[in-house]
C-alpha cells in the first residue's frame, strides 16, 4: 500500500488538469475503486470535466472524503523541473498539484481501496473528487444532492501537513467594472479613462487594513487578482474590469463586505458578486473531531487541533449539500491532508512522500473507526 500511494500520486501529477482534463484522473481513480467493489459514477458538465462519486458499504449516511483534481497553471520557464513530471528527490515529490492537492487525493483513494478490501461490516464510505475547485468550487456547485448520499461527516484532504484543521475561511469574489468614454490617446482630456478609475480602486482596496476580524479565523483579507481594460495605447479605454478576492470569516455577511468594497472603490464603479462561498467552522467538541483525533493518535501523529485554514475548499459547498435535511445545517467537517499548506500555487511546488504515506495510515485508522473496527 505504501508504494501504491506514490504510484497513484505520480500518475495524477502527470495529468495536466489546469481548468480542464479532470476526467482522465477521475477515470483512473474510478477504475481503482470499482475494482474493490465501489459503486462509481462520473458526473460532469462538459467533455473532459467529469468528476467522481464513489460509494461502498451499507450505511445510509456515509463518511464522505473529498478532494479536487484540478490545479492552477504552471509556467515551465520558471520551474527547475518539468511541472508535470512528479520528480522525486529524497522525500520530496515536485510537480504542479503535488501538495494542492493530488497527494491528498492519492492517499484517500489508496486508503479507501485498502479499507474496502478488508472484510468487515462497512458503515459507508463515499469519495467525491471534483473538478474546477480552483475557479471557485465550479464542479462542486454543479453537483446535485441526488447524486450523493448525505447525512455523514466530511473529511477534506486539502493540504494541512497531516494536521487536524476544523474549518476554513470563506471567499467572496467580486467583479468590479467601470464604464468610461473613448477618445484619441493624444487628447486624453476628451475621454474618461475607465482603467484609471479602476486602478485607483485597486490601490484603495490593496491598501485597506481595517477589515473585520475573528478571534479564531483572523482578519478578512482582500486581494486584487485581475485588472484589465483598454484596447491599445492610443485609445482612452472606455471599459475596465477588476476581479477581487475577499476571504471572509464567520459573522461577516456578504452585504457588509460588498458595502466596504463599494465605498473604497468610489463613484462610477459597479460591484457585483462573482463567487460567494461561506466559511466552514466545526465545533472542536464534535464527535467527528474526536474520531479524527483518535485516528491520528493510532497512526502516531499529532492530534492537536489547529487554527482554521486561510484558504477555502469544496466544503464551502459540500458541507451544506451533504446536510441530513435539504437546506439544513452543514455536516461536521475536518480538513486533513498530506500536502504542505505553504506550497499551494508556488513555483517548484512539492509534497512529502513520507507524509503522503502517513496520510494513508491516518485515513485507514479513521475509516476503521468509522465502521466500528477500532
Amino acid at each position: 500500500m505504501t508504494a501504491a500511494v506514490l504510484d497513484v500520486l505520480t500518475e495524477l501529477v502527470r495529468r495536466r488538469t489546469v481548468a480542464s482534463g479532470e476526467g482522465v484522473p477521475a477515470a483512473l481513480c474510478a477504475d481503482l475503486l470499482h475494482d474493490e467493489g465501489f459503486e462509481v459514477s462520473t458526473p460532469g458538465w462538459e467533455e473532459g470535466r467529469e468528476q467522481l462519486v464513489a460509494r461502498t458499504g451499507s450505511g445510509s449516511a456515509p463518511l464522505t472524503v473529498t478532494g479536487h483534481l484540478d490545479t492552477v497553471p504552471a509556467d515551465p520557464a520558471q520551474w527547475t523541473v518539468d511541472p508535470w513530471s512528479a520528480e522525486r528527490d529524497g522525500d520530496r515529490v515536485t510537480g504542479r498539484g503535488t501538495s494542492d492537492m493530488k497527494a491528498g487525493v492519492a492517499a484517500s483513494v489508496v486508503a479507501a481501496v485498502g479499507h474496502a478490501s478488508r472484510p468487515h461490516h462497512c458503515c459507508g464510505l463515499q469519495l467525491v473528487l471534483t473538478a474546477g475547485e480552483e475557479t471557485g468550487c465550479t464542479g462542486a456547485r454543479r453537483l446535485r444532492r441526488s447524486s450523493l448520499a448525505p447525512g455523514g461527516p466530511l473529511l477534506v484532504a486539502e493540504p494541512t501537513a497531516n494536521r487536524l484543521v476544523p474549518g476554513h475561511k470563506g471567499a467572496h469574489w467580486m467583479r468590479l467594472t467601470a464604464a468610461g468614454r473613448a477618445a484619441h490617446g493624444s487628447a486624453p482630456q476628451l475621454g474618461d479613462n475607465a482603467v484609471v478609475r479602476l486602478a485607483r480602486a485597486a490601490v484603495a482596496l490593496h491598501d485597506h487594513d481595517s477589515w473585520p476580524s475573528h478571534a479564531a479565523f483572523g482578519p478578512v483579507t482582500g486581494n486584487v487578482g485581475l485588472l484589465r481594460g483598454g484596447v491599445q495605447p492610443n485609445v482612452v479605454p472606455d471599459f475596465a474590469e477588476l476581479l477581487l478576492d475577499v476571504r471572509t470569516v464567520p459573522g461577516v455577511d456578504g452585504d457588509t463586505v460588498r458595502s466596504v468594497v463599494a465605498g473604497l472603490s468610489g463613484d462610477g464603479v459597479r460591484v457585483e458578486d462573482h463567487v460567494v462561498l461561506p466559511a466552514v467552522d466545526t465545533d472542536t467538541r464534535d464527535p467527528f473531531v474526536g474520531l479524527v483525533r483518535e485516528a491520528l493518535a493510532a497512526a502516531g501523529e499529532d492530534g492537536e487541533v489547529q487554527p482554521p485554514a486561510r484558504y477555502f475548499t469544496d466544503a464551502s459547498v459540500l458541507a451544506w449539500l451533504l446536510s441530513p435535511s435539504e437546506g439544513g445545517a452543514p455536516v461536521p467537517t475536518v480538513v486533513l491532508g498530506p500536502g504542505e499548506p505553504d506550497q499551494c500555487h508556488v513555483v517548484d511546488e512539492w509534497c512529502s512522500a513520507s507524509r503522503s504515506e502517513a496520510a494513508v495510515e491516518i485515513y485507514r485508522h479513521l475509516f476503521d473507526r468509522w465502521c466500528g473496527g477500532s
